[in-house]
């Protein structure tokens, strides 16, 4: 992955992350008050590959990025010591991350400091997450119309899952829907006569519990999907990132998670290969992993 670098003039260096490296990279994000959790650490870095900017033996800088099949990549963890910014080593990492996904469509979630270094980089913007966080508050279920239900996920729903979480991000991440079903709290299903349309997850993560993803053929199953897990976590931090076109910001705030940040959703490469009628990404998993 990419071309590391001997030190240059500013003694610093890229290497390939390991997992001893984990624990400067979470020192980093703690240090620059992200909320990720070691344990959130150790998720991203099985699912990808990642890079460190090293001076002096210490880890200033960190970078992954994570092939989703054949054709699809998603980039994240872009971190600087704050001591160490200005330094171009957000460039060095990204360029390096880049190298080998030219035949890719690459996603990330930019935030506004670094929407410069993506355009430059090729990235366009496709569209804006919002994150939504706070004390959830006891939420009444979504009445359904006639036909759909609420249903808990079971083992044999995984290819159900996968199928319907490929359709929605447009790339396959089989292991990884695996792996968060297997960890999530609890798995709702969205079925519309007896056929599943929809899901999402409620998972440990960050400050207390993220709700993502969220796949859902429309507005009001999404809802559906969210007052669910929203109402299990009330009174529990609870998280949950949106799609902005999603129009649910304003029904988020009335379940106590405000909005406290922004990030633009870009992209490198061809055009992600959703469906023009069917499930929809409302929610997504991380805005590292999409």
């Amino acid at each position: 992955m990419g071309a590391l670098e001997a030190p240059v003039s500013d003694g610093i260096a890229l290497r390939a992350m390991t997992a001893a490296d984990l624990a400067a990279a979470h020192a980093l994000t703690e240090e620059l008050r992200w909320p990720h959790r070691p344990a959130d650490w150790d998720q991203a870095f099985r699912h990808g590959e990642g890079l460190v900017a090293e001076r002096d033996g210490q880890v200033v800088g960190t970078g992954l990025r994570w092939r989703w099949g054949p054709r699809h990549a998603t980039v994240g963890l872009i971190v600087v010591a704050p001591a160490c910014q200005g330094r171009r080593i957000g460039h060095r990492l990204m360029t390096a991350l880049l190298e080998g996904l030219e035949q890719h469509t690459v996603l990330l979630h930019a935030t506004a400091e670094g929407r410069g270094l993506y355009e430059r980089l090729g990235f366009e913007r496709i569209g804006e997450v919002r994150q939504h966080q706070g004390t959830a508050l006891p939420t009444p279920p979504i009445a359904l119309d006639s036909g759909w239900r609420l249903r808990p996920a079971t083992e044999s729903s995984l290819p159900t899952l996968r199928a319907l979480d490929a359709d929605a991000r447009g790339m396959p991440r089989d292991a990884l829907i695996d792996e968060l079903f297997r960890e999530a709290e609890s798995t709702v299903v969205l079925d519309h006569d007896d056929h599943a349309c929809g899901f999402a997850m409620l998972r440990r993560f960050g400050r207390g519990h993220a709700i993502g993803p969220v796949v859902a053929p429309d507005a009001e199953g999404a809802k559906a999907l969210i007052a669910h897990l929203s109402g299990l976590n009330a009174g529990r931090f609870t998280r949950i990132d949106i799609d902005f076109d999603s129009g649910l910001a304003e029904w988020l705030e009335t379940l106590g998670l405000l909005r406290v940040d922004a990030p633009t959703t870009m992209l490198r490469g061809a055009p992600l290969a959703t469906r023009q009628r069917g499930p929809r990404l409302y929610g997504i998993v991380t805005q590292a992993l999409g």
